[in-house]
């Protein structure tokens, strides 16, 4: 078992926007002989290291939690335990106790408490800290990005130029696109890395990222591009030689190379608990699987990156998970949000909103492949870009 003083310091710390000092005005207590040497107390529920239960309903609306905070002489008494709810939110214990999977085995927003509620929009755990700061009379940071994360998933590095792309092309009648494509790569329709360089330029305090596959190819990971190819050796240079990032986009079915990156993404968003403590054991530090493939919004109930608390030994990683706040195909697919381009539109600009509200880590997925798929693949995100300059 870990250490659970040290999981609830951490959480004060964190709805305290890091700082110590302010965290150190906020008690963890039911022993009401302490109350008064507190500015904030936050009343347990007993079930923080004991057992997983979902929070309380009232827990789950922070606005509530700020209009009945009572006040017993100087000290704020917080009824509703969100020490506990924010572990449980930031942990993912939630899916120890829900087993509802879809049929790729992830676990769903729909599935979700909060999803249920369509609360996934808003980042509840900074709502938390909100309130707190509030009630401390600390003031919250500025609006504005702590971190803008332009990433990008390298599923599949071309359409045509391998056998099964080239023969289902020829097989569609595009011939010409097929003859094309291998005549010159820039003219594959997966291959918009140029396109993607000029669009994140654009925001020059942004990190970009592509995940890289390091997988056999086999099943769901089809198709592997060969990592030592001609045309894999062409892109990597572009993209270095652009100032990106390489991560690992680690297989369909949790494998993982000898040697991991340090940046890592699952492909298809499949991740549990039992993966994160494999990552967290692999030395990978930073993770940026955090979101729901059927729901854009805050999986981990914060906007902001937070190290990742193994909800089954209670132990604090060095795992950093980083929120996802939107991936493309999340937003289009028919089986997803099914939304048409202004409702996507409007539906990201509430996201980034929130982020900026918060001060937190703005992330977008946008794979390079998916002009084939998304016919506003491009004038969507140019409008995320012209956003967020």
């Amino acid at each position: 078992m870990g250490d659970i003083k040290r999981i609830i310091e951490y959480i004060k710390q964190f709805i305290c926007y890091g700082d110590a000092k302010a965290a150190e005005q906020i008690g963890y207590t039911a022993d009401e002989s302490l109350w008064p040497k507190f500015t904030v107390v936050i009343v347990p529920n007993g079930h923080l290291g004991k057992d997983i239960v979902y929070p309380s309903m009232k827990s789950l609306k922070p606005r509530v939690l700020e209009q009945t905070a009572r006040r017993k002489h100087k000290t704020y008494i917080i009824d509703e335990d969100i020490i506990y709810a924010a572990f449980f939110f930031i942990s993912r214990a939630e899916e120890l106790i829900n087993t509802e999977r879809d049929e790729h085995g992830r676990f769903a927003a729909r599935f979700s408490i909060l999803g249920k509620r369509n609360r996934m929009s808003i980042p509840l755990i900074d709502e938390y800290s909100r309130t707190v700061c509030k009630l401390l009379d600390k003031e919250l940071p500025k609006r504005g990005f702590d971190h803008i994360y332009l990433t990008h998933d390298i599923d599949v590095l071309t359409q045509y130029r391998h056998l099964r792309g080239a023969l289902g092309g020829f097989y569609r009648g595009e011939k010409d696109a097929v003859l094309d494509a291998w005549r010159d790569i820039r003219l594959d329709p997966a291959y918009t890395f140029p396109w993607l360089i000029k669009q994140d330029r654009q925001v020059p305090q942004a990190e970009t990222i592509y995940f890289i596959k390091h997988t056999h190819g086999r099943g769901l990971d089809y198709p592997q591009y060969c990592l030592h190819s001609k045309d894999w050796q062409r892109t990597k240079t572009l993209l270095l030689n652009n100032g990106a990032q390489l991560g690992l986009h680690s297989s369909y079915y949790g494998s993982l190379p000898t040697v991991p990156d340090k940046l890592h993404r699952s492909h298809y968003l499949r991740c549990s608990v039992d993966q994160m403590a494999k990552l967290a054991q692999t030395g990978i530090t930073d993770d940026f699987t955090m979101g729901f493939a059927d729901q854009a919004g805050f999986r981990l109930q914060t906007t902001r990156a937070v190290r990742w608390i193994n909800p089954k030994t209670y132990e604090l990683t060095a795992l950093t998970l980083h929120p996802l706040t939107v991936m493309d195909c999340t937003l289009s697919n028919s089986n997803y949000m099914n939304l048409t381009e202004d409702e996507a539109y409007y539906y990201c600009q509430h996201l980034i909103d929130k982020t900026r509200l918060y001060h937190g880590d703005l992330c977008l997925l946008w794979h390079n492949s998916n002009p084939t798929a998304n016919p506003w693949f491009k004038s969507l995100y140019s409008q995320l870009i012209n956003m967020l300059k």
